[in-house]
């Protein structure tokens, strides 16, 4: 069983296929605690979450006829089942949403493989300590990395592991501000500075179509 905090279709707020219509599952439970997260409601021991099969989400995707699947959290690879999960959605184009802290291993290599959609936690959120680095030789061409961004110091380490990893060779990158710290014309300054080419400013479509507040879209 998984532990499935909301499910609903909207469309991708970030990522390659941005503003495409997406089927979300969001799971219940993260194993870090971001400075800036906007879902910790859904990470609180007491979230309201329903126990539910792979056979029932699968048969509501299929319902709702969008071949875009996110999975997100939450940490949804902190699901026992996910594997089974991604395995029986081998029609759709399957997206996790992943906060870079855990091994990407157990899925890189499955038959249908998932595209990721991976973190890499800087400074501002307290958690870069728990970054998995060994998960970026497992990235391809079709993957993400995502740096939220709220400082020069951010800015600046990002462009280090960037670099140090050879990532723009690898998989689409990506500069998202934290919401409301820092402005993104700076962003666009910083790369303009930096000669970033191949990286990539993006704003959360979904909090400037809907309040920031607002779940389940």
């Amino acid at each position: 069983m998984l532990e499935v905090v909301e499910r609903f279709v909207s469309i991708n707020g970030e990522g390659a296929h941005a503003g495409e219509l997406a089927v979300f599952i969001r799971f219940k439970g993260c194993n870090l605690c971001c400075s800036y997260c906007d879902t910790a409601w859904a990470n609180e021991p007491d979230a309201k979450a329903s126990p539910t099969s792979v056979e029932e989400l699968v048969r509501w995707v299929k319902s709702v006829n969008v071949r875009n699947v996110t999975l997100t959290g939450g940490e949804p690879l902190l699901q026992k089942d996910i594997e089974p999960l991604v395995a029986a959605l081998k029609d759709c184009r399957v997206e996790i949403e992943t906060n870079g802290s855990m091994p990407l291993s157990r899925l890189a290599e499955i038959e249908h493989r998932p595209v990721f959609t991976m973190d890499y936690k800087l400074p501002g959120s307290g958690m870069e300590n728990y970054m998995n680095t060994a998960n970026f030789a497992l990235l391809n061409s079709h993957d993400s990395v995502k740096f939220v961004v709220g400082s020069e110091e951010d800015l600046n380490r990002a462009a280090e592991i960037i670099d140090r990893f050879k990532l723009i060779d690898r998989c689409h990158i990506y500069f998202s501000p934290v919401f409301g710290k820092i402005e993104p014309a700076r962003i666009v300054e910083f790369m303009t500075e930096r000669n970033l080419n191949g990286v990539r400013i993006q704003l959360q479509l979904h909090k400037f179509i809907w309040s920031p507040e607002k779940r389940g879209v």
